[in-house]
């Protein structure tokens, strides 16, 4: 109940600062002689904010790609229209607007360089995704690794034989040391200098 009054005396005190001529009729009479007071002159300049304000540009703001001016910075974007983000959304990451939508598909660069074409009826957010500095964190020990869910990696050289194409020999070799046996495929075939594994291309 009392969050309820509050909330009410909250709105109501936002009317009066808004509108004192409708919160007080009274007023209505004085207006015409105090045209400058602090209340209207900062009602007027909330009014000219949000005439001036400009969605397209504002950061957050979620709409079309059709919507959107060339060079915008975005992120999350959609695959396909009413599908949600899919796209764009690793911490620091963002995309950019490269041709003005005119068509459509709009043509979007992706973070990692590749240029794009996508639905102008697909959504975005304008902006860069927080957290830029993400990537560059420093892990403390391995058991930080661990915590991530990331388990070690071991180097085939380091293996046997059985285990990997590049286990086995005397020391750090991928040829199989003294002997001379190269690195095989699970079935015996080299994976080295070029030799071919896969199937053969039909010939024309």
């Amino acid at each position: 109940m009392a969050l309820v009054r509050a909330r009410a005396a909250s709105s109501t005190l936002l009317k009066r600062l808004l509108f004192p001529s409708v919160a007080n009729p009274s007023h209505r009479n004085l207006s015409s002689v105090a045209k400058d007071s602090p209340h209207d002159a900062f009602r007027e300049s909330m009014m000219n904010q949000m005439f001036s304000l400009d969605i397209n540009s504002q950061i957050g703001s979620c709409m079309p790609l059709a919507a959107m001016r060339i060079g915008t910075i975005i992120h999350n974007i959609e695959i396909n229209p009413g599908q949600g983000g899919k796209l764009v959304r690793a911490a620091g990451t963002s995309a950019k607007l490269l041709k003005e939508p005119t068509s459509r598909y709009v043509l979007v660069r992706m973070p990692s360089g590749v240029q794009k074409l996508i639905d102008t009826r697909c959504r975005a957010t304008i902006g860069t995704v927080s957290n830029p500095g993400h990537g560059a964190k420093k892990l403390r020990k391995a058991g930080q690794s661990r915590w991530l869910g990331r388990r070690p990696v071991v180097r085939g050289v380091a293996m046997n034989p059985v285990d990997h194409p590049h286990g086995g020999g005397e020391g750090r070799s991928k040829s199989g040391g003294s002997h001379g046996r190269g690195s095989l495929t699970p079935w015996g075939k080299p994976t080295k200098c070029g030799y071919k594994t896969g199937p053969l291309k039909r010939r024309k």
